[in-house]
């Protein structure tokens, strides 16, 4: 890589730790677009791992209500594990784009139809019989897009927790996963030593994006809150299908 790619890894690392830091969620998911305006999706996803885990950890210190999510959610996380790793292994036989396409319209299908509706909820019934559809789900679009927000996301709104407790949830979900993705990418191989050299190196712009972002989101109301969610997930859609039919 040049000098150029350097510095564009830097400004994704600052732009995505913001996001994180305000939204609670999507450094994967807004760090891989940037990423991939420049680099291929293989390489940039071994490079968004360790700032991924290092940020969500520093978010769940932050939300709190760690015991209470771990107890509702445990099986929902559990079935993610076999999900990405599946995933992963349907990454190296696919086209990229098709994957990037995949995901964007996703993204963008859901986002519109949760802006455009009141917050629905999910009956209690549901929540226990979804949680393991879901988490594997989850794993399997992470390992094959990078991104780990899907269908997790919707699932967990559809709950209407409290917003800390949803910030909890789904990040605990984010730090499993991402870290599964990086014992299945060392694997397959796409873990070399300078890709994680530059991802440690990161750490510095993300936590720093990521804790002055949180004072911010403290502020911010539920509705607020919900509506910049989906708003950025719009964003991620939007960039992620232009940047496949460009």
């Amino acid at each position: 890589m040049d000098e150029l790619d350097y510095l564009f890894i830097f400004m994704a690392y600052l732009v995505a730790g913001f996001i994180k830091g305000l939204t609670g969620i999507g450094f994967s998911t807004s760090c891989l677009p940037i990423m991939a305006l420049r680099l291929d999706l293989k390489i940039a996803i071994p490079l968004v791992i360790v700032p991924s885990i290092v940020s969500n950890f520093t978010v769940m210190v932050q939300a709190g209500h760690f015991r209470p999510a771990v107890r509702r959610f445990w099986p929902l996380y559990l079935a993610s594990a076999p999900g990405l790793l599946i995933g992963l292994n349907v990454l190296v036989a696919l086209r990229i784009d098709t994957a990037k396409a995949i995901l964007g319209l996703t993204l963008i299908l859901y986002a519109l139809w949760a802006l455009s509706n009141q917050p629905y909820s999910l009956p209690a019934r549901w929540e226990r019989w979804l949680k393991i559809p879901v988490g594997f789900g989850t794993g399997f679009v992470n390992g094959l897009t990078g991104s780990q927000v899907m269908p997790i996301l919707p699932y967990l709104l559809s709950l209407n927790l409290q917003k800390k407790n949803f910030v909890q949830a789904i990040n605990i979900s984010f730090t499993l996963s991402s870290l599964v993705m990086l014992f299945g990418m060392n694997r397959l191989g796409y873990l070399a030593p300078q890709t994680f050299l530059i991802a440690v190196g990161g750490l510095l712009p993300v936590l720093t994006a990521v804790t002055l972002a949180g004072k911010l989101q403290k502020r911010l109301s539920s509705t607020h809150y919900r509506n910049l969610v989906l708003s950025f997930l719009l964003l991620m859609g939007v960039i992620l299908l232009a940047k496949v039919l460009a």
